[in-house]
């Protein structure tokens, strides 16, 4: 049986939603500007302070554009990039069994800021088969209130989401937390079984385009710390 749905109650409810979600979004972008000052502070706070050794050690932020930006240090590049749209949270995520998310189900709708790394080489050479590893997801909803899915250092330590909110202070543990993570989490040799067969292509092709994957942990299973195996 077909509603009689009044059109001022389609009206209303189209700007009520439309509304929460701008709200979303802006609170997404100005805690994405956050990242992007607080990692270029540590740039340049890197370049001032640190004391020339051997070798010429990168730390170094670039803009890619509205919506990205990357941190390259070492032998390491993390890239965020904050998604443009406005996501509601799956019913069976643990947030949403709390009383914050009861209390207003528009709580539930968030902006995300993700973060990835990826080997400096990856882009130097493009090597454009090189895996590169999701690392944490940073969730922001109307009230600037935050939580964060991600691994060891930077999941385990801001996840009360009915209290925490996302300040320049909580940007910055979220940055050093996530440049600690990536200096624990190295490279290591594939399996021999992943490499002992080469195809004559991939032999001719050009070390620059070379066919062959290199990641942290290709040919292994990504253990417990995978974002999205706990939810």
């Amino acid at each position: 049986m077909i509603q009689n749905i009044k059109p001022k109650d389609i009206f209303e409810a189209v700007i009520l939603k439309a509304g929460m979600k701008q709200d979303v979004y802006k609170n997404t972008v100005n805690g994405f500007n956050d990242f992007k000052s607080e990692v270029n502070r540590l740039a340049i706070t890197f370049q001032n302070t640190a004391k020339p050794g051997k070798w010429n050690i990168p730390f170094e932020y670039k803009d890619r554009g509205q919506f990205e930006f990357e941190l390259k240090f070492g032998g390491d590049v993390l890239i965020f990039f904050m998604h443009s749209n406005v996501f509601e949270i799956p019913r069976d995520h643990d947030v949403m069994k709390t009383s914050y998310i009861k209390e207003n189900k528009t709580r539930s709708y968030c902006g995300i800021i993700y973060i990835f790394n990826f080997l400096a080489d990856s882009f130097k050479y493009s090597r454009i088969n090189d895996i590169g590893y999701l690392i944490g997801r940073v969730f922001i909803n109307r009230e600037n209130h935050y939580f964060i899915e991600g691994k060891r250092e930077i999941g385990l330590l801001y996840n009360n989401f009915a209290t925490s909110k996302l300040t320049r202070q909580s940007v910055l543990s979220i940055i050093t937390s996530s440049i600690s993570y990536t200096l624990n989490f190295d490279l290591l040799t594939p399996p021999y079984e992943n490499m002992k067969e080469v195809t004559v292509e991939e032999m001719q092709t050009t070390l620059d385009n070379i066919l062959i994957k290199t990641g942290k942990r290709l040919g292994y299973k990504f253990q417990a710390d995978i974002l999205d195996e706990a939810t």
